[in-house]
């Protein structure tokens, strides 16, 4: 069967060969250098000790120093996978998520005609080299050096000239003998519907975009007329050229990312030729349109963590609210983006010329993960004084973090969100309390039965205290609804036992994500367990006391589940507010007791003996008491039972 022309190209440039190899070998960590797409192991193909076997991941090819077996990645799927060719195609494709394209009888005559428009624009680049040194581009050439384009820059980047002239480029191909369909289909030149061929480009300065293996697959051209309907101006699409699979310095940029283990991702040519002229080779430009999806996986095969480099203004803002919204979705584990937004007014050439290397490279290095960049564009100019606005926040960011497909990058991504959300909406109290700023309850003498107990153990935190928090815990992770519904009193509850904390903070994290979810339980344990480490539930359900709990089990109603998780939350809130007034009126004894004192000891022991006096006897009365003690829970949240009072 014969495949389209440029379908192999682009299957071979979406997939890393390093990835497809790793699947058959176990990489020698001391020999690879990933960050370089180095890649060493014993060889696949025949038996051996030492790391002979070579993947050059850049170049997408292999090589084995004993066999001498060598190839790509189709040629590694046929070898070890036992299949043919058109076999090894569809792997690939299924991988990659291309879709294989039916049989193409012409596919070689289509080939040959890709070689000859290659051929076309090859000659054209000449050309306009040529062009750059005559007398009709002095202008040119007076705006290139006002620029800092020194010559061997010129040279570097291929730069040249098209004069004004709607025939100069048609008559030197044609009289080369050219034909005239070819440079058209090349897009050099536009054919009217009813008159003579133009030139395409005129009156411009001209950058020649070549793809990652150097063939010259299009021009860029920046306008010399100030009036001029476009300032930049691209080839068209044509069978060598999608302008939103390429990149401008594509090439040279994939092999000094190896060695500056970075990417640089700036707005145009000119800024991408300022960065390189400074040191920085590494960078690459998207062409005229916003990054597209299969730009971002070019980059990705360059660079885990490509940075983009935008200019300080409203547009460079813009351009990159819209990349997190294609980027969501795309994001692995290893694979992200940072943002480096530039001063107001300023792109990479301006302030390099004004600051110097090292400004841009400080820059570089305080780059923005993306998570920050979605936050500011969700609350920044926003006003959040009502639970209406606030909710209409809570919305927003869910909506974005579903389009994240890992699961556990939405799991950390959530995290992130929540922290800056506490940030945001942390109370303003006379007292200047802030979120994790309780004081730890005095530290009671564990029972003669518990004194070598492993729970007796935990950091000062008593026994009671430690239970409490893992019922809480273990509730919410039993029925996620139940927790959703009482966030607020979660995010503002004390936890001190270590263990607990861990697992409060990664139970905030991935609450919401697991709502989404058909099992919501286990989704919810899944996803704490892979930011924590290890089973949540397990964990706590290693307490004598929680296992024989009869409202925690897996199977317990969930109606029952929800007024555990109330019951104890109130009873928390309680205690931690008793035990704080004791702790504190044990301080105050040094001076004269008096009424408020003795007033401020006999509310903290009655608000806590209301607060634990209810049980749960089963499910006929479930109603009364969940009313009765989510009045009790708000209360106490009102209260601020545990935060000092101001005599």
């Amino acid at each position: 069967m014969s495949l389209p022309p440029g379908f192999l190209d682009d299957l071979k440039t979406r997939l890393s060969i390093a990835q497809v190899v790793g699947r058959k070998v176990t990489w020698d960590q001391r020999k690879s250098n990933p960050g370089k797409g180095d890649y060493w192991s014993p060889c696949p193909f025949h038996a051996e000790k030492t790391a002979s076997f070579h993947v050059d991941d850049r170049k997408g090819f292999y090589y084995c120093f004993g066999c001498h077996a060598k190839g790509d990645a189709l040629g590694f799927v046929k070898e070890t996978e036992n299949v043919g060719f058109m076999e090894a195609v569809e792997i690939l494709a299924r991988e990659a998520g291309m879709p294989v394209p039916k049989r193409d009888p012409k596919a070689q005559q289509k080939a040959d005609r890709r070689s000859i428009l290659a051929d076309v624009l090859e000659q054209s680049a000449q050309f306009f080299r040529l062009q750059l040194q005559t007398a009709v581009a002095s202008n040119a050439r007076d705006y290139l050096t006002k620029r800092g384009l020194p010559e061997k820059t010129l040279t570097r980047f291929e730069i040249g000239f098209a004069p004004d002239s709607r025939n100069a480029l048609w008559q030197h191909l044609t009289g080369k003998g050219v034909p005239a369909d070819d440079i058209i289909d090349s897009g050099m030149a536009i054919k009217p519907d009813n008159g003579t061929p133009y030139d395409r480009f005129r009156g411009r300065i001209i950058f020649p975009i070549r793809d990652a293996r150097g063939r010259c697959i299009a021009f860029g051209g920046r306008a010399m007329d100030p009036n001029a309907r476009a300032k930049y101006l691209n080839s068209p699409e044509t069978p060598l050229f999608d302008k939103g699979r390429s990149l401008y310095h594509h090439g040279p940029a994939r092999e000094a990312a190896g060695k500056a283990q970075s990417l640089i991702v700036a707005e145009g040519y000119m800024d991408v030729i300022a960065l390189a002229q400074a040191g920085f080779d590494h960078a690459v430009a998207p062409l005229g349109t916003a990054i597209t999806p299969d730009q971002l996986q070019l980059m990705w095969r360059m660079c885990p963590e490509p940075i983009i480099a935008l200019d300080g203004d409203k547009a460079g803002l813009r351009a990159a609210l819209r990349l997190i919204d294609i980027a969501l979705p795309l994001l692995e584990a290893g694979k992200s983006l940072r943002f480096c937004i530039l001063p107001e007014g300023q792109d990479p050439d301006d302030l390099i010329k004004a600051s110097g290397a090292s400004a841009m490279q400080k820059l570089l290095d305080a780059a923005q993960p993306m998570v920050t960049l979605l936050w500011q564009r969700e609350v920044e100019g926003k006003n959040f004084d009502s639970p209406e606005r606030r909710a209409g926040l809570d919305a927003s960011l869910r909506t974005a973090l579903k389009t994240i497909k890992d699961p556990s990058i939405r799991s950390h991504y959530t995290a992130a969100i929540k922290e800056l959300r506490a940030t945001l909406f942390a109370p303003k109290r006379q007292n200047n309390w802030q979120p994790g700023s309780w004081k730890k309850p005095k530290k009671l003498p564990p029972l003669a039965g518990t004194k070598s107990s492993l729970l007796a153990q935990q950091s000062g935190v008593n026994l009671t205290t430690r239970l409490r928090e893992a019922m809480i815990l273990a509730a919410c992770i039993r029925n996620p609804a139940a927790a959703a519904a009482r966030e607020s009193a979660l995010e503002r509850c004390p936890i001190y036992a270590p263990d607990m904390a861990e697992i409060h903070t990664a139970l905030l994290a991935s609450l919401h994500s697991a709502l989404s979810e058909p099992q919501a339980s286990d989704a919810l344990t899944e996803m704490m367990a892979q930011n924590l480490g290890y089973d949540p539930i397990e964990h706590l359900m290693a307490l004598p006391s929680l296992r024989i709990h009869p409202h925690l089990h897996a199977k317990a109603e969930p109606e029952l589940t929800a007024l555990t998780l109330q019951e104890e939350l109130v009873k928390h809130a309680a205690n931690i507010g008793a035990e704080q007034e004791l702790a504190e009126a044990e301080q105050d004894l040094d001076d004269l007791a008096n009424e408020g004192l003795t007033w401020r000891i006999q509310q903290a022991t009655l608000a806590r003996a209301k607060a634990t006096k209810a049980e749960i006897k089963g499910s006929a009365n479930t109603t009364e008491n969940s009313e009765e003690m989510s009045q009790n829970l708000q209360k106490l949240i009102d209260d601020q039972v545990w935060v000092k009072k101001k005599q």
